[in-house]
């Protein structure tokens, strides 16, 4: 499964964000419209807490220009929105100015447009290698998703091949067995017929390495920036459209997608790729309580192995935890206020 890709080091590396700002009425709107379409009412993604943005991509934009000397270009990619950052970074990052792009998702969707629009992460992020000028290895980060501390370039890449990280774990059987009883039961019983399950981050991943031929276990990663190969995901589809087309065409998030990070990391452990490390990450969770959250905040601040905070769904904390992780993170990343 090889595709000869070997990238050197002094090759330029990008970084891409996917972002949104539910807010935006226009952009509710078109949620909505469709939302409204047979079997969707109920869809997990339906509740707008799920597009909500709480100016977390500043802060993942500056942690990356601050942290990740590697990156060369932040692509943020958006469905014609702007989260107006230039001013600030042109402030904070002058040598940096030019580095920040905005992607619309009609450009990663060239040839698919009939897609589109798309609430649906896991179908944008199936695309993103798509992106017009985009370097040979690459990083994806999700805007939540922030670098606490100075990264090498060894860190991302090394001999040209991205470092994993994550663990092996068995195939996720007791999800799956119990989605097929949830689903059997209300949409049979309940007289629920547009009852969907839980999506579950797992079984994603589980997809993209059972389409791969893995039997018995799979690499799994969490909420972290993933280092990639755009060359072995576009080698990968160069045969495969039908595959991508399928894993693209809901337009809100399908139990019967795969991961695309995901597939990217079997891809490269097929390939012989070995270079796995720890996930090194401090995970913040709104139901986590107030002494829990210092306490994960503090180890992240001891801990000099973790590097990188995912601070899932902000839009569920509470005003007062929101400001804590902030002041925290402007602290760390430096973001004092400019004069």
């Amino acid at each position: 499964m090889t595709d000869g890709h070997k990238a050197h080091s002094s090759e330029p590396v990008d970084a891409v964000v996917l972002w949104v700002d539910g807010s935006d009425p226009r952009l509710a709107e078109k949620r909505n419209k469709y939302l409204g379409e047979p079997g969707l009412a109920s869809h997990p993604r339906a509740l707008s807490t799920f597009y909500a943005s709480n100016n977390e991509i500043r802060y993942c934009v500056f942690s990356i220009l601050k942290f990740a000397p590697l990156v060369r270009n932040v692509f943020i990619v958006t469905d014609g929105q702007d989260p107006n950052l230039y001013e600030e970074v042109k402030a904070r990052f002058p040598e940096r100015s030019g580095s920040l792009k905005i992607v619309d998702h009609k450009e990663i969707f060239s040839g698919y447009e009939q897609y589109l629009p798309t609430f649906n992460s896991t179908s944008i992020l199936s695309m993103m290698w798509r992106i017009k000028g985009l370097s040979d290895n690459f990083i994806f980060f999700n805007d939540d998703t922030f670098i606490i501390r100075e990264t090498r370039p060894e860190d991302w890449f090394r001999n040209g091949q991205p470092v994993l990280r994550g663990k092996w774990l068995i195939p996720p059987y007791k999800k799956m067995v119990s989605n097929y009883f949830k689903t059997l039961i209300n949409r049979h019983l309940r007289n629920n017929p547009d009852y969907q399950p839980k999506l579950s981050f797992y079984l994603r991943q589980w997809n993209a390495a059972s389409l791969l031929g893995m039997k018995a276990r799979y690499f799994f990663h969490c909420h972290t920036p993933h280092p990639l190969s755009r060359v072995r995901l576009e080698n990968y589809f160069a045969d495969k459209a039908r595959l991508l087309e399928k894993n693209i065409s809901a337009r809100f998030r399908s139990p019967d997608q795969f991961l695309m990070t995901s597939l990217a990391y079997h891809l490269e452990i097929l390939d012989g790729n070995r270079q796995t490390e720890k996930v090194g990450l401090g995970y913040l969770h709104p139901y986590y309580s107030k002494k829990r959250m210092e306490r994960r905040i503090k180890r992240c601040e001891t801990d000099m192995d973790i590097k990188f905070i995912c601070a899932q769904s902000l839009d569920m904390f509470s005003p007062e935890e929101r400001e804590r992780i902030f002041g925290w993170l402007n602290k760390i990343i430096g973001m004092e206020k400019l004069k």
